[in-house]
């Protein structure tokens, strides 16, 4: 094997990476529709129950029955966070899906302002909520390792990497 030819390990970590951060891309879509799902159902997402009775010291039920236009206005952030959370969904999966393939070195940094939201969430809702805070985790961890692993494909090119090894 040439000095310029990627191994073989290393020109499968591209593809791999690629279709787990797809897959991440869905996770951070489906998070926000579940949420705004609750939101139509109940005023409030299930998984925002716990943080919101720790913070307020009532349930959302109670203060659903005893200050209705507190509650509407709890449900409408609640709202709004979502439609947020989507939009960095489909912008990290719009980015990933098209740029990010073609090794764009734009669209790898660009898949770093998600975790603005990401941290946002954990900070928020994770440390009130032990199931939150778990799974805030997935998108905490994984992006920025999957982003890691793909650094030679975007920094690294064979001509590069011929220069650096002799």
């Amino acid at each position: 094997m040439s000095a310029t030819s990627p191994t073989p390990t290393r020109s499968r970590v591209l593809p791999i990476a690629w279709v787990l951060l797809l897959l991440l891309g869905l996770f951070f879509l489906i998070a926000p529709a579940a949420d705004l799902a609750g939101d139509a159902r109940q005023g409030l997402p299930t998984d925002h129950q716990t943080t919101f009775t720790k913070v307020a010291g009532t349930s959302f039920a109670s203060v659903r029955q005893s200050v209705p236009g507190t509650a509407r206005y709890v449900t409408l952030l609640e709202r709004g966070y979502a439609l947020h959370e989507l939009t960095f969904g489909l912008l990290f999966l719009a980015i990933v899906a098209v740029p990010f393939r073609r090794r764009e070195r734009w669209a790898w940094w660009a898949c770093w302002a998600v975790m603005v939201a990401n941290l946002g969430y954990t900070l928020t809702f994770g440390r009130h909520d032990q199931t939150v805070l778990w799974r805030s985790l997935i998108g905490d961890v994984a992006l920025p390792v999957l982003l890691l692993v793909t650094i030679p494909a975007f920094f690294f090119h064979p001509r590069e990497a011929a220069r650096a090894a002799s």
